[in-house]
């Protein structure tokens, strides 16, 4: 983002990230954002530029103050010319005293797409591809006693050793920038090394997998690759301990070996864990495995990895956890976010897959590339099953490509192996022909770094699972494990799959489709979730194991001047009524926060729109009020789209003629457990500020998105409210779009960054004829 004004740092939620150890750091290894402090700017092709200055850190007037993760520039809520080309980034720094006489690296965790990295001037290395990280050894180039100068150039114009296809003929945006975190990394001469630097064939760092896991017991197989820089022989003490949520111990191991001078070497140890806490969406139990090294008794290394336990077993017959069968009702997501593109925080990431959890999925297909490493630990947190891909989408190019996707296939299986979010690997490119070797290649660079787990493609009997498209389905092969990969969208837009609907007749062929914003309106919102209900439920007849919805979010498109609105919450995050159908599919459990009771009526209730009441509802029966006289109490409804949901919604015959309240409550094994209710919006009388912080508080150089809903006097939301709002923030912190916006849908909102201090942010919405809003956070 752009920050002259502020100075900003972004914090980290590091629930498994590498740990500087305690005590002796100088003798320790160490590691730390590197995220402040940067210079940028955009090269304008009218502008002559001398390279050989601006690779000695000697920027131009027009630099700005930023700080990471950084987009190229800030677009606009509707992207139809999204930047392209060469920008450049800066950073001096110093090396501490305690890290001298360390082996020093810079780990980026994404870059678009191709960089080149000089330090003092000399080029350090030119990294291809945008999505996974990469790091560098920077010893041989940097100055312990004085200022160094950091120059990171990038070009993310079409590439075509990268892929996908080009900008303009692209169904989504790739965007730019330094967009994720960077690291700096000092490490002692004996350390654990880099699962990529490394580039060890199934090795590098840490790699633990699960193996023979039952109630009764699991076994547990941790590698550590240590690395020894030193001129002599060291003898290494390597402890392991395993630790429960609550920290308590329940295993530890020592071992000891001799590495010889300048090299490494792989240490293997292995436990059993009896009466393991396995993982899995309804409990994602995680343990933390700390490794530790120590050399001439000193502390030199540490390293926390979080351990999901679990067993998974698919095949034709289904996919079985932990040796129950389970179904995963799943989305599909996108990463982008509005006006800053890939480069969220780390908490921002996070709010993403609490969404996604929330709505009733407990599966996420990371279409179509990796995405962040924060966004996969929420996973591991969450519940949520992640089919992890590469990058990928309707292009296949030479022989440069080719090796290119293979390494990236290789680098993704590295960053991801610990996971235990990570269902399979989806080492295919998306709806693109790939030759028979290419598939057969993917599938063994699989088993060399990750045997015993399963590769998905979208071409049948190629990879372990059959990942096949909605629309693209002839007839079910019964022979093959099988992901429904896209449902719900295409195949109602091009109006050439299965459906079976009586309305259909009564609507414009733009009614129809499942691109429906959420400013669209009542009748084509129900629309967009009766579409989904049915294709959901076609699903659910097919032997599939998992299927996922197209797709979480609304996005942009290079290709198309306007957003593709096929989520089921709009690309600000807000919710159509199709969200609430997938959150009513989730069997209640109280005793988990994503199971809870819910009952939801999608309607505003206005007169001549609302025709009947849909409710979703996950209770036995619901009861439904107007204007406090008993409509009836009901079952789910019964008909040819609800023949396989765990939980169809209820339809009342009630049309809204008039202005009044509904209210309905849920009835779960006799017992009234929820309720909902909605009033006729009146006249637009004031604003209502409203943040979803989902499950984590604001933070430091953090990144949320604030609502500005429009109300009536009775705290109705005013679906169709235009009013324009204007945002004031007082606090560190700024607004990243325009302070003045205007309602789409009844709501106006801003993306608000947080500064780096502690205190207190307040933001107040205003606007000529309603009245003022405001809203406090505690940092």
């Amino acid at each position: 983002m752009h920050m002259k004004p502020i100075k900003l740092l972004f914090s980290v939620v590091s629930a498994l990230a590498i740990v500087s150890c305690v005590g002796n750091t100088s003798y320790c290894s160490n590691q730390y954002l590197f995220n402040e402090g940067w210079s940028f700017f955009r090269v304008d092709s009218s502008i002559h530029l001398d390279e050989s200055k601006l690779i000695e850190g000697d920027f131009p007037p027009q630099a700005e103050s930023v700080t990471l993760p950084h987009t190229v520039r800030i677009e606009p809520l509707v992207v139809n010319n999204q930047w392209q080309g060469i920008s450049y980034y800066s950073k001096s720094f110093q090396i501490s005293k305690n890290d001298k006489n360390k082996s020093l690296f810079l780990k980026f965790e994404g870059a678009m797409t191709v960089a080149d990295v000089w330090i003092n001037g000399k080029h350090i290395t030119t990294h291809v591809g945008g999505f996974l990280p990469f790091t560098i050894n920077i010893d041989k180039a940097v100055k312990p006693d004085s200022n160094n100068i950091l120059v990171v150039k990038l070009d993310n114009r079409d590439n075509p050793t990268t892929g996908p296809r080009p900008l303009k003929e692209l169904d989504f945006n790739t965007y730019g920038g330094i967009y994720r975190n960077v690291w700096f990394i000092a490490k002692a001469p004996v350390h654990i090394s880099d699962p990529i630097y490394a580039n060890k064939e199934g090795g590098g760092g840490i790699y633990i997998k699960t193996k023979n896991v039952t109630k009764a017991s699991a076994l547990i197989d941790i590698k550590t690759n240590l690395v020894n820089n030193s001129t002599k022989a060291k003898e290494v003490k390597l402890i392991h301990t395993l630790l429960d949520e609550k920290d308590n111990e329940v295993w530890n191991q020592k071992s000891s070996s001799l590495i010889s001078a300048d090299t490494d070497k792989d240490i293997a140890v292995q436990t059993v864990v009896s009466e393991p806490k396995l993982w899995s969406p309804d409990t994602p139990y995680l343990y933390k495995v700390v490794t530790e090294v120590y050399s001439d008794g000193q502390l030199v290394d540490k390293e926390i990895n979080s351990l999901g336990i679990r067993d998974i077993n698919i095949s034709a017959n289904g996919l079985y956890l932990n040796g129950n069968k389970l179904f995963l009702r799943g989305v599909n997501r996108h990463q982008e976010y509005p006006y800053v593109g890939y480069a969220l925080s780390d908490e921002a990431q996070y709010r993403d897959a609490y969404l996604i959890k929330k709505a009733g999925f407990d599966y996420v297909r990371a279409s179509h590339y990796p995405h962040s490493p924060a966004f996969l630990k929420a996973c591991d947190k969450l519940g949520l099953f992640v089919l992890d891909a590469i990058l990928g989408w309707q292009y296949f190019g030479d022989s440069l490509f080719v090796e290119h996707a293979k390494t990236s296939a290789r680098e993704l299986i590295r960053r991801d192996r610990n996971h235990p979010c990570i269902l399979a690997w989806e080492l295919s490119i998306n709806e693109t022909p790939m030759p028979e070797d290419f598939m057969q290649e993917m599938n063994a660079i699989r088993t060399e770094e990750a045997p015993g787990t399963n590769t998905a493609g979208w071409i049948k009997d190629k990879y372990d699972i059959y990942i096949e498209a909605r629309q693209h389905r002839k007839e079910v092969d019964f022979s093959v494990p099988l992901i429904v990969s896209e449902y719900g969208d295409w195949e109602y837009y091009a109006q050439n799959a299965g459906f079976n609907q009586n309305e259909w007749s009564n609507l414009l062929e733009e009614e129809r489709n499942s691109r429906q914003s959420r400013e669209s309106g009542e009748k084509r919102m129900l629309q967009q979730a009766l579409n989904i209900q049915e294709a959901h439920n076609d699903n659910r007849s097919t032997h599939a194991f998992a299927d996922g919805y197209w797709s979480m979010f609304d996005y942009n498109r290079g290709y198309a001047d306007d957003i593709e609105y096929s989520g089921i919450m709009d690309i600000c995050r807000l919710p159509k009524f199709s969200y609430f159908f997938f959150q009513s599919q989730r069997d209640i459990d109280v005793n988990n926060e994503f199971a809870q009771p819910m009952v939801k009526i999608a309607s505003y209730w206005k007169p001549g729109e609302s025709k009947y009441a849909r409710i979703y509802s996950n209770c036995d029966e619901v009861e439904l009020y107007l204007n406090n006289f008993l409509v009836g109490r009901k079952m789910p409804d019964v008909d040819y789209s609800t023949s396989n949901l765990n939980h169809p919604p209820f339809t009342f015959d009630v049309e809204c003629t008039s202005p009044g309240k509904l209210k309905a409550f849920g009835y779960y094994k006799g017992k009234r457990v929820c309720s909902d209710s909605i009033r006729t919006p009146e006249k637009a009388r004031k604003i209502k500020l409203l943040a979803n912080t989902c499950g984590i508080a604001l933070k430091n150089n953090d990144l949320m998105l604030i609502y500005a809903q429009i109300q009536d006097s009775n705290g109705s939301f005013v679906a169709n409210a235009t009013d324009v709002i204007d945002f004031i923030i007082e606090g560190d912190g700024i607004i990243i779009n325009t302070k003045e916006t205007k309602t789409i849908g009844g709501v106006a909102l801003i993306l608000l960054k947080t500064g780096n201090t502690h205190g207190e942010i307040i933001i107040t919405a205003k606007s000529p004829k309603l009245k003022s809003g405001t809203i406090k956070f505690s940092i």
